[in-house]
C-alpha cells in the first residue's frame, strides 16, 4: 500500500505531527480495509489542497456551507489512495480553477481534525474525525472562479495578513499558518 508509505515518509516537524502521524498508522493498521471510506464512520483519511498562487502571498478559499466558515478545499479520499490526484481534483470541482499543480508531490502536513456532527443531504452525519493529509497547491489568481453550490458559498483569494483569530478560530489559524510557512521552506529549499 503505497499510501502507508507516504504517510510513513511524511517528517514530522513538531509533536502535533508526530502523535497525530503516529495515531493515523495505528489506525490504518487496525482499520486497513475500510479507512480510505466514509464507511468507517468514527475516523477515514481525508486529502486537502492548500491553495497559493506564485507570489506565495495569497491563499485560495472557498466559504463552506457545512462549517459555515472561510476554509481550504479537500474532500474524502472514497477509496482512492492517490491522495494529491484527489487534493487536485477536489480544488478544481470546489473553486472552478483548471490549472492546479503542487509545490511538491509530498505531504505537507499531517492533522487528525475533528468534524462535527451535521447534517449533509438530508441525513444526520455523527461526529467523526478526518485522518487528513495536505499538499499546497499552486494557482494562478487569473483563474475564473466558479462556487460549487452544493459544498460552499464563496470563493476568494486572501492576503495572508487574514490568517488571524479575527478572520479565522484557533485550530485554523494554527493550521493555515503552518502551510503557509511550509510553503515558503519549500520554497527557500528550491531556491537553493
Amino acid at each position: 500500500m503505497d499510501y502507508i508509505n507516504q504517510i510513513m515518509d511524511f517528517i514530522p516537524a513538531n509533536e502535533q505531527e508526530s502523535q497525530d502521524k503516529k495515531i493515523i498508522l495505528d489506525y490504518i493498521e487496525k482499520f486497513p480495509h475500510n479507512i480510505l471510506l466514509r464507511e468507517n464512520e468514527f475516523a477515514h483519511i481525508t486529502s486537502s489542497g492548500f491553495i497559493m498562487n506564485k507570489e506565495l502571498d495569497k491563499v485560495l478559499m472557498v466559504h463552506h456551507n457545512i462549517r459555515n466558515t472561510w476554509a481550504w478545499t479537500g474532500g474524502h479520499v472514497d477509496g482512492d489512495s492517490d491522495f494529491l490526484q484527489v487534493a487536485i481534483k477536489e480544488a478544481k470541482e470546489e473553486t472552478g480553477i483548471n490549472d492546479v499543480t503542487a509545490l511538491t508531490k509530498d505531504i505537507v502536513s499531517i492533522d487528525i481534525l475533528p468534524v462535527y456532527g451535521h447534517v449533509r443531504r438530508n441525513k444526520y452525519v455523527s461526529a467523526h474525525l478526518h485522518l487528513s493529509v495536505a499538499y499546497i497547491l499552486m494557482a494562478s489568481e487569473e483563474e475564473t472562479l466558479i462556487v460549487k453550490e452544493d459544498e460552499n458559498s464563496d470563493v476568494s483569494w486572501f492576503s495572508l495578513d487574514k490568517f488571524t483569530e479575527e478572520y479565522f478560530d484557533d485550530r485554523d489559524v494554527y493550521l493555515y499558518n503552518k502551510l503557509i510557512h511550509r510553503a515558503n521552506q519549500i520554497r527557500k529549499l528550491d531556491d537553493i
